[in-house]
């Protein structure tokens, strides 16, 4: 178990042309629609941005997310990530 765990936490992106793209060390997907994708990853916030964008596969468990349509970009940001609280965390604690 714990090395399924070390397998998930490692993050890579895979890119076939603009039309594809492989993640791993996805621990959940916040918003979805045609044109953009929100995904949490254990190396921050990640953003797919493009065209016809539909998600083939989605395993939190497995960490793995694959993506196909058309891809113009793809950006991070360091946030908090699922499970290490909000603001509203901060104040009841």
């Amino acid at each position: 178990m714990e090395e399924r765990k070390t397998e998930q936490s490692k993050h890579n992106v895979v890119m076939k042309g603009r039309d594809f793209l492989s993640a791993s060390g996805v621990e959940d997907v916040e918003s979805f629609d045609d044109d953009r994708i929100i995904a949490y990853t254990t190396e921050g916030q990640m953003t797919i941005k493009g065209a016809d964008l539909k998600i083939n596969r989605l395993s939190v468990e497995d960490g793995e997310l694959q993506i196909e349509g058309i891809i113009d970009s793809v950006e991070y940001q360091d946030s908090h990530k699922p499970g290490s609280g909000g603001i509203f965390s901060k104040i009841f604690k």
